[in-house]
């Protein structure tokens, strides 16, 4: 099991930054691909990001593609989520999952464990 904790929410103007930190403990980090998620209010949870173990290989979503990057710092057991260009269609609350293998996610299938989220409103 794969405990996750996300940090980095809050309130942002469309065309702003933020950045999403997610922390993992449990399973030894550089084994598992790790994946953001989010839910906007009344809406399903829908894929956004994925990196595989390694950092090099990353999926997107087609509406951020372009404006948001993934990464991961295995060092620190640390995965990120750069968001530019914000919209305020971005906004949701934002959760980190950590896959069951090692390959990158790109949907909720072969996920492991999630954290509790953090809440993004990008205001027009």
């Amino acid at each position: 099991q794969v405990q996750l904790v996300e940090s980095g929410g809050g309130l942002a103007q469309a065309g702003g930054s933020l950045r999403l930190s997610c922390a993992a403990s449990g399973r030894p980090f550089s084994t598992y691909g790790m994946g953001w998620f989010r839910q906007a209010p009344g809406k399903e949870r829908e894929f956004v990001s994925g990196v595989d173990w390694t950092g090099a290989l990353k999926h997107y979503t087609d509406s951020v593609k372009g404006r948001f990057t993934i990464s991961r710092d295995n060092a620190v057991n640390m995965v990120y989520l750069q968001m530019n260009s914000l919209k305020s269609e971005d906004t949701a609350t934002y959760y980190c999952a950590a896959g069951k293998g090692s390959y990158a996610p790109q949907s909720m299938a072969g996920l492991d464990s999630w954290g509790q989220g953090t809440h993004v409103t990008v205001s027009s």
